[in-house]
């Protein structure tokens, strides 16, 4: 039906490559495209054995749109899946514009240089792309994603109005090493070390890092210490549901996992301002990134499973409502179906599914700039349980933790 181009070949490029792969017949080629094109090769290698489809693949800059607008023009796509650095985001914003597809990513946008993340840099794109006949659909992938999806899906079927939202992600695996991220660690570390914030009558509430923690019951799970952090997908639900009194995203970390990282925070690694060393500028946290393990190599013999999901609180035909939906998801599986953790699994299949209703589905398919809870759930859920990410629900039962 559609060539796609997808832009990044870490551990979510690898998921979202495969799973495009695997549906045919929306996705008539496709392309994997990074900075370093023999991981590129690599994936497509894989995909070959596993699936017997044959993808194309490039190097390229995606901080240079015009590298990045002659590698669309050559190729043709219909959509740009972009998984790559959010750093990129907007370089490869501009290149879909200049050259006519849609766009879609998992991760809004931050400066390299200021750890920073908001939407309002690519919010600033709405009337570019709406005015270009474009659709650019952001933060398509877990949390941001289908937590956004929940929540939608929550306010459409289950509610009047949301009052309270807290969206709780655990992962509960164990990949045998002292120290590592499941994401790209220069993201991740850059979140995790910034103030957290939550949303609560009215305006945004501030706090030290990791302050507030709490343990919190997951499903097949049991109870996992979990922290407040600030998490992107919180800006938008609480502007798109404003009867949400309070919204919170909490995140399970171990005690090893914590002591690792605070000990590097105390010795300056996690920095973000360039030092001088051996006559050259070296950003601290760039380089702990170089010497921490790979996400995407964190898939083999990975155990146990993630838990995210969304608990809302709020009024229903005039009476109190509670409502649970979650995904559980193992490592192990995610491993034998795509060579990936689970962490990168929850992000890259919802990309391909977002990418898929966009390409099939008129509900999905509009000029302009959106997040995702601004479309109709219903599609993506039903997605979801056919793609890896069954999904199961609570109305009126126990929450994870009480408020």
């Amino acid at each position: 039906m559609s060539k796609v181009l997808i832009i990044g070949a870490g551990g979510v490029g690898t998921v979202v490559a495969h799973k495009c792969a695997l549906n045919p017949d929306v996705f008539t080629g496709i392309m994997l495209a990074s900075r370093t094109k023999a991981k590129c090769d690599k994936i497509a290698t894989d995909i070959k054995e596993m699936h017997g489809v044959e993808i194309a693949t490039a190097q390229v800059d995606a901080d240079n749109v015009p590298e990045l607008v002659t590698l669309i023009r050559s190729f043709g796509p219909k959509m740009v899946i972009n998984v790559a650095l959010p750093y990129q985001d907007l370089t490869i914003m501009d290149a879909c514009l200049q050259t006519g597809v849609h766009y879609l990513d998992t991760a809004n946008y931050e400066p390299k240089d200021v750890a920073k993340f908001e939407y309002s840099w690519q919010w600033a794109y709405q009337d570019r792309f709406r005015e270009a006949g474009l659709m650019a659909l952001l933060g398509c992938g877990f949390d941001p994603g289908v937590t956004q999806v929940f929540t939608a899906y929550a306010a459409k079927h289950h509610f009047d109005e949301l009052h309270y939202l807290d969206i709780v992600d655990c992962n509960a695996g164990d990949h045998g090493k002292a120290f590592a991220t499941n994401f790209n660690p220069e993201i991740n570390i850059r979140e995790i070390t910034q103030p957290g914030r939550y949303w609560e009558n009215g305006e945004w509430v501030e706090i030290p890092a990791m302050s507030i923690h709490k343990p919190i019951a997951y499903p097949n799970i049991g109870e996992r210490e979990s922290y407040v952090l600030y998490h992107e997908e919180l800006e938008s639900l609480v502007k798109n549901f404003p009867t949400l009194k309070r919204a919170r995203f909490w995140m399970t970390f171990g005690q090893q996992y914590i002591t690792h990282l605070q000990v590097l925070e105390n010795v300056g690694m996690t920095s973000i301002v360039p030092i001088r060393f051996q006559g050259q500028d070296i950003v601290p946290l760039e380089f702990l990134k170089a010497v921490l393990p790979a996400p995407e190599s964190l898939g083999e013999n990975y155990t146990g499973q993630t838990s995210i999901g969304c608990q809302i609180k709020g009024i229903k035909d005039g009476r109190d409502r509670t409502y649970y939906v979650w995904n559980n998801c193992s490592h192990a599986e995610a491993y034998k179906e795509v060579r990936s953790q689970a962490v990168s699994y929850t992000t890259g299949v919802p990309a391909m599914i977002g990418a898929m209703l966009m390409l099939t589905h008129a509900d999905w398919m509009k000029p302009g700039v959106y997040n995702v809870e601004e479309l109709n759930p219903d599609p993506f859920m039903d997605l979801l349980n056919k793609h890896g990410l069954p999904w199961q629900e609570v109305v009126d039962g126990a929450l994870p933790h009480e408020y």
